[in-house]
Parts: structure tokens; sequence; C-alpha cells
């Protein structure tokens, strides 16, 4: 699985040997950041060590935490337009589709709209290019190709962070689109990538199973989440959006617990553009 999954299976059983064991990562640092990371990180398969890692790291390093900026993320800009690079994932795509061919001159400044269409309602994303270019470049072609459509968001978290994550065509959170690239934002703008950051009720970020193997599934905050600084973040969810997420994990967990399949499916019908 992801890290992010991971992260999250990191927590559940520290909640049973400790008060949701937050200590496993880097001496308590790293680890405890790394159990909420882990379960971000469910795309490719070692999940398990990831997820514990980072929600224990989130616990006992959120005091020490800030919030990522949303608006003007990088304290220096990218300029108009960057380059992108998008590397074979080393595994076939979860769903047929093209590794984006969109690599020179990809937009830098402005934002996508973008509509994650549920059967719980929808939840409509400004996806913002200053920060993160490339990832968008990549969503926008994902769901430009309808990836996304008739996909089911297979993780909900509820316990030291409060992510839904998607993006897996499988529901399984270890599928992919058979490429992957590089983090961004705010991991390749800080000192320290292991420092504790938190990210924003309402902020978007691409799960992944360590350092540049973004693919295609993501998380939404809808409350704040404290983590390492490497997830990418890409932009933000709308007021109707965290609506309808509240909705979600308001119904909690299937079987009850704090990680795992949604209590009530989570389908994205359609991703639309514009």
């Amino acid at each position: 699985m992801t890290k992010l999954e991971q992260e999250l299976k990191s927590r559940d059983r520290a909640e049973k040997t400790k008060p949701l064991t937050v200590a496993l990562a880097s001496l308590t640092v790293i680890a405890l950041i790394v159990g909420g990371i882990w379960f971000l990180s469910t795309q490719t398969g070692s999940d398990d060590a990831t997820l514990e890692a980072s929600e224990q790291a989130s616990q006992t390093t959120a005091a020490d935490a800030a919030p990522i900026a949303l608006t003007g993320s990088r304290s220096t800009g990218l300029g108009d337009t960057v380059s992108c690079t998008y590397d074979s994932a080393g595994q076939p795509a979860a769903r047929e589709v093209d590794t984006p061919t969109h690599t020179t001159d990809v937009p830098a400044t402005g934002t996508v709209e973008l509509t994650l269409n549920t059967n719980k309602g929808p939840i409509p994303l400004t996806l913002d290019r200053a920060a993160s270019p490339c990832t968008v470049n990549a969503i926008e072609h994902l769901a430009y190709n309808k990836y996304y459509d008739d996909t089911v968001c297979h993780r909900l978290t509820t316990s030291g962070i409060h992510v839904l994550q998607c993006g897996d065509p499988t529901g399984t959170g270890t599928g992919g689109p058979g490429f992957v690239f590089p983090n961004e934002y705010p991991t390749d703008d800080v000192d320290d990538s292991n420092a504790p950051v938190i990210y924003p009720r309402g902020s978007i970020a691409m799960a992944n199973s360590g350092p540049g193997t973004n693919g295609s599934q993501f998380f939404l905050n809808y409350r704040d989440s404290t983590l390492p600084a490497q997830y990418t973040y890409f932009g933000t969810v709308s007021d109707e959006g965290l609506a309808t997420l509240d909705q979600i994990a308001e119904a909690g967990v299937s079987g009850g617990g704090t990680d795992g399949a949604p209590a009530e499916e989570v389908r994205i019908t359609t991703a639309t553009l514009g």
C-alpha cells in the first residue's frame, strides 16, 4: 500500500499499544509525523510501516508544527512556466492512461478548477499551479482522460490525521497511473522535510510511498492534519466541498475504527474540469 495507508495503520497499532502511539518514526519527531504520512502514502506497497510512523509523529510534534501557506505558498516564485518530469512507476497503470506528454512550458501561475462529483455530493477543488505546477499538470491530465471517473475513495482517517484519500481506480490503495513524479511544495521549499507541518482543513495533498513516488492518489483534509512536509500540497477544497467531506467524516469508518474504508461508500462518479 502507499505511505499514507502505512501511516494510518501505524496509528491504529499505536492506539492499541499506547493512546495513538505517537512516537514511532524519527525518534518521536519524524516517526510521529510519519504516522499520518503513511496513511497518505497509500499508492504502492509498504503502507503499514509508513502509516504508523507518520501518525505517531504527527501527534507528538503537533505543538511544534506551523500551518503551510495556502496563498502565496512559496518563499520564492517559480516563474511563469516550468519543465516537469514523469517517469515510469515500474508497474502497470491501475486504469489505462498515457503518461503526460506536456512537460515543457507547463504553467506555474493561475489555478485550475476541478469538481469531484460524488454520490455524497459535489467536492469542488481549486488547484494551485503556483504552488505545485507539475502536480496540477498531472492531475489535470488524469481528470481530462477520465482516470478518476467511477472510482471510490478507499480510505478515511478520523484520528491523528483527518483525511479522505482517493485516486486509486482499484479501490485498494495500491493502484497508480503507471508513472511517478517528484515532490513539490512544501517539500522543495523547506530546510527539513521531516519537520512537522500542519496541512490545514480544506487543503489537498498527494499521497505517496516515499519521495518522488507521487502518482494519482491524493488526500483531502477535512480537519487540520499534522504531518512531515513530505506531501505535495496542490490546492484547496471549496466550502461546498468541505460540507460534503464533513458529512462523509461524520458517518465514520467501516467497522467503527479510525482508519479504513468509509462506513458509507464514497464514489467519484465524474471528475470534471472547468
